[in-house]
């Protein structure tokens, strides 16, 4: 019973899956693989390197869009297939200004992380994750200066907020089928937390050749009163049987927190032609914080064991505790902008993203592989000041993983041996206006 418990608490911590950094905000540069920390992007500098904004030359620049990222996950278990294709939507907002000619301002809005996911509520790995929706919203100020024409250092707090809602099978009827007689809902919303992200933008050879750092700094978005509803799907005899043995998790709330991974963004742009710009970027995620999830019930959650009677969920040693184990990664970006003619930009791009995730601790909650990208886009523009944006970003892993997590006794009964596969269509769209 308490192992059964420990995977179907465990479960909650797809926040923590390797698939909630959102990189896809910006139309335009997901059509050059996601680059520009050495770039001078206007109000999406915001995103990719606040020390760029510094170097707006405009009144008013305002971004938005949305990107529809479409996956095709196959998690292969027990001989049987089953796939999630839930579609997730990041958005994004930026507007910044050229106060002076070395002081420039702005804000955004985006969601730098985000997951979703629908597995069904009757397969082989349930008790682990039935749907997940999970959303983390940012308001970020910041401001950027130039103490000399050719440098730009920006700096601003990110505001995080947001709220998560997951469904996870109990206990399966007939015993030892994938039918879910049980199961259970968790939800909340975080409180704020706070990031700094800061940068630096130098023109070494003015609109030839830029270099780039931003920093990204971790935060801890905490949810401190999460609620629980369990469902049953069998009639009422086996539902009495089945409720007397579970946790009466309806009566007390629980707390989790979710790390938001630290990032570092290098970045360097070249126009070897008026026409042409070429720009590589290298990310280095600080996921190694990540060793395990504890959620912390209150005592009001109690588990019915016959002979001893009522215990206080939160009294049992390390009943939700998982562990996690992920390491630092890197991701290395490639892309290319030529303007064919002065109203239209065409733009390609290709990235190489590596997995935190070991296989040893791999699960649905984060069906994570090493990612290759290409990515193709465009800008056109209809008038003066405007922008109209589109990408197509195609990403496949290589190569599917072969999860043994099910067979880690670490996982402590929340894992599962499979076979994974992941890809996804992620295509984008956004408008730009500026004067």
């Amino acid at each position: 019973m308490k192992k059964t418990l420990i995977a179907v608490l465990a479960a909650t911590s797809l926040l923590f899956a390797e698939s909630y950094q959102v990189n896809t905000l910006s139309a335009k540069q997901m059509g050059m693989a996601h680059v520009g920390a050495g770039m001078k992007l206007g109000s999406e500098s915001m995103h990719f390197n606040p020390g760029g904004l510094g170097f707006l030359d405009k009144k008013l620049d305002v971004s938005a869009g949305a990107t529809f990222i479409i996956p095709e996950v196959e998690i292969w278990a027990n001989g049987v297939k089953t796939i999630n294709s839930k579609l997730g939507t990041p958005l994004y907002l930026y507007a910044a200004s050229n106060i002076t000619d070395w002081l420039s301002a702005g804000i955004s809005f985006t969601t730098p992380y985000g997951n979703s996911a629908d597995y069904g509520k009757d397969w082989a790995g349930a008790n682990l994750l039935q749907d997940i929706s999970l959303a983390v919203y940012a308001v970020q100020p910041t401001i950027a200066f130039r103490p000399i024409s050719q440098l730009s250092i920006g700096v601003a707090p990110a505001i995080y907020f947001g709220s998560f809602e997951q469904s996870k099978a109990l206990t399966f009827y007939p015993p030892g089928s994938t039918t879910a007689a049980a199961s259970a809902t968790f939800s909340g919303d975080a409180d704020v937390a706070v990031a700094v992200n800061a940068g630096i933008l130098y023109d070494i050879l003015q609109d030839k050749l830029a270099f780039g750092i931003g920093y990204r700094s971790e935060a801890k978005m905490k949810v401190a009163e999460g609620k629980t509803k369990v469902n049953y799907s069998v009639p009422d005899p086996i539902k009495s049987a089945i409720a007397s043995q579970l946790p009466t998790f309806e009566k007390g709330t629980f707390k989790a927190e979710l790390p938001l991974p630290a990032n570092l963004n290098t970045g360097i742009s070249f126009r070897p032609i008026d026409n042409l710009l070429l720009a590589f970027d290298w990310q280095w995620i600080f996921w190694g914080t990540y060793e395990k999830l504890a959620i912390d019930f209150s005592d009001d959650v109690t588990i019915t064991a016959p002979g001893v009677g009522n215990i206080p969920f939160n009294k049992t040693p390390n009943a939700a505790a998982s562990s996690k184990k992920y390491h630092d990664t890197f991701a290395y970006r490639l892309g290319a902008q030529y303007t064919l003619i002065d109203q239209l930009d065409l733009r390609f791009g290709a990235y190489y993203d590596e997995s935190p995730v070991d296989d040893d601790y791999l699960t649905p909650e984060s069906p994570s592989t090493d990612k290759l990208g290409g990515t193709i886009g465009l800008s056109f523009r209809p008038i003066s000041g405007l922008s109209i944006d589109a990408s197509l970003l195609r990403s496949i892993a290589l190569p599917g993983r072969d999860a043994t997590s099910g067979s880690n006794k670490e996982k402590a009964g929340d894992g599962l041996d499979a076979r994974y596969e992941v890809t996804a269509w992620v295509p984008s769209i956004g408008l730009n206006y500026s004067f």
